[in-house]
């Protein structure tokens, strides 16, 4: 069993048509993400947010090229976007991004963080099933796209670590920032 799929059921095609339905997902969910990152950077203003401004433009980059991607996986698979899908996502995005402008620092970079672990866990489920269904150069790439979203995650956690109503919007949206990892040198023992 991998990532939570029964790789041991199903045909190839039973697996292609569950990984053209995440990818379908995926690509309208990138586009939301990459408006709604568009927002966010113009929203952070002044000199002392230039460091948070220039690493959401490259997270916003990289989702506007994984969408180019997947976007490709779905055409290999004989696919592609799902029209109301995208619509549907280009909206909700482009209104996130909006709510940055008005809202403060923390529930942007929150809900950014926990869309990226959305993205993570999409990802991984399809990379299982590209392996399941024998498409192992598909798996690869999904794979580094799992690597990155798993730092763009990070990168939100960090923003949002120890403050102070992080335990009361995990509770109710049911994220929390990864662990940070430990240091190589301070799990060695001397």
């Amino acid at each position: 069993m991998l990532a939570g799929i029964d790789t041991s059921a199903g045909s190839d095609g039973d697996h292609d048509r569950a990984l053209i339905a995440i990818l379908a997902a995926a690509h309208a969910g990138e586009l939301a993400a990459a408006y709604a990152y568009r927002g966010h950077w113009r929203s952070r203003r002044g000199a002392a947010r230039w460091d948070d401004r220039r690493e959401i433009q490259r997270i916003e980059a990289a989702e506007w090229h994984h969408r180019r991607l997947v976007h490709g996986l779905l055409a290999e698979l004989g696919s592609g976007p799902v029209r109301w899908r995208e619509l549907l996502m280009a909206t909700i995005g482009r209104f996130f991004g909006a709510l940055c402008f008005v809202g403060g620092r923390f529930g942007p970079m929150y809900a950014a963080g926990r869309l990226e672990a959305m993205n993570v866990g999409q990802y991984v489920d399809a990379a299982a099933h590209a392996r399941a269904g024998g498409r192992a150069e598909m798996a690869e790439l999904l794979d580094e796209m799992v690597a990155e979203e798993a730092r763009h995650e990070e990168w939100f956690g960090d923003q949002v670590r120890g403050h102070p109503l992080l335990p009361l919007v995990a509770a109710v949206g049911g994220w929390r920032p990864p662990a940070t990892p430990t240091p190589i040198s301070a799990s060695v023992d001397h």
